[in-house]
């Protein structure tokens, strides 16, 4: 097991970068999703995220809206469909103390709402980023099936009354950068750094960020602070390409999905460059509809990986990864990678899919499914 997954690694590595990108996102056509049969349209700029609302095992859709003079709220719709197949109906607001949870838009932003855990009391909590290169944490007071919020608090950094500012448009996710088990704060921001603050654990469960600036540390690209082009930088933070080392996925001002691989390690994230995504073979660009705001996701349940983007058409834009039959490591291509995943089930029974091995859907991995991935046996995606 060790061998062969040392040899996907360098493998890996010894892509061409257009063989890379193909490898990472193999996107599909844009679509644009709908709520009663009509494109969602927010007020001003939307930003969206997937996280099951509820609790009843479904992802729901949140979006943050809002930009100019129209004040930043966040949407819900949930989810009526299947996990195969999302279903959206009417939406509602996400409460803060009985109302509306609304913050004053700056620019093109009203609001980015990250659904995270933030102080480990296992309900769901929003982090916001604001126009104002704030960012706010609003704890949930109800229920983790009932979300609603408190009035908000400033997140803060350096020593008590200095607030965490990237200058404007900020675009906070939640996640371990430097892979010490407590997650830290990557923000985007106008200026198209990536601001790094991480979590000191000095007021362990909940996140401190006492030995930061209030700017923070920056990611870094060819030992220089990364400037996402354009600007505008809107994070994603995961391993994108199955190395084991957190990549970088950005929106930016004109539209664009650039995605940085990792050249560092996991523990210190470091990048040389970035490549266009593309969708159907073609670089995506909102052409006319600036402020591309990604999220990845598995909008279908299939195990690849899928990309939301916000825009300032208030749309929210969907482009779906195009997937192989016999494709058991989701990494676009059948070849003997699979047929060594296939060989570890070979001939099991109630293993649910057995990791994607049972590719017939029947409940074992047998002669059916061997028949199926040597069908598409290194037959590349059309």
């Amino acid at each position: 097991m060790k061998l062969m997954l040392l040899m996907v690694t360098v493998s890996a590595l010894m892509l061409t970068p257009q063989q890379l990108s193909a490898s990472v996102l193999n996107l599909g056509p844009q679509e644009l999703v709908q709520a009663k049969g009509s494109d969602i349209q927010v007020a001003g700029y939307s930003v969206p995220c997937l996280a099951d609302w509820n609790n009843d095992g479904l992802a729901d859709l949140v979006i943050g809206e809002g930009g100019g003079s129209t004040a930043g709220k966040v949407r819900i719709y949930l989810n009526g469909g299947t996990s195969a197949d999302p279903q959206f109906a009417d939406y509602f607001y996400a409460k803060s103390n009985g109302a509306d949870l609304a913050v004053p838009a700056s620019g093109c932003l009203g609001c980015f709402p990250r659904v995270v855990d933030w102080n480990a009391d296992e309900r769901k909590d929003l982090l916001v980023g604001l126009g104002d290169g704030t960012v706010k944490i609003y704890l949930n007071t109800g229920t983790d099936e009932n979300p609603t919020f408190d009035s908000g608090t400033n997140v803060m950094v350096n020593v008590p009354g200095a607030s965490l500012n990237v200058g404007a448009r900020a675009a906070p996710t939640f996640v371990d950068w430097n892979s010490d088990g407590m997650n830290d704060l990557v923000v985007g921001g106008l200026d198209g750094k990536i601001h790094i603050y991480l979590n000191c654990g000095c007021a362990w469960p909940v996140p401190a960020f006492y030995y930061s600036v209030p700017l923070g540390d920056f990611a870094q690209e060819n030992d220089q602070d990364l400037v996402v082009p354009w600007a505008r930088s809107s994070p994603v933070v995961l391993d994108l390409n199955g190395d084991g080392k957190k990549d970088l996925l950005t929106g930016n001002t004109e539209g664009e999905l650039l995605l940085y691989i990792n050249v560092g390690t996991d523990a210190e994230p470091k990048f040389s460059g970035y490549l266009r995504v593309e969708s159907g073979g073609v670089p995506i660009n909102l052409a006319g509809t600036p402020r591309s705001r990604p999220f990845v996701c598995d909008w279908t349940g299939d195990g690849y990986p899928d990309v939301l983007i916000g825009a300032g058409d208030g749309k929210v834009h969907l482009y779906q990864s195009k997937g192989q039959v016999g494709d058991i490591d989701k990494d676009y291509d059948v070849d003997f990678v699979d047929f060594a995943w296939l060989s570890i089930f070979w001939q099991k029974t109630s293993c649910g899919k057995c990791a994607g091995a049972d590719l017939t859907g029947d409940g074992k991995v047998d002669i059916a499914d061997l028949a199926e991935l040597a069908a598409n046996w290194l037959a590349g995606i059309e």
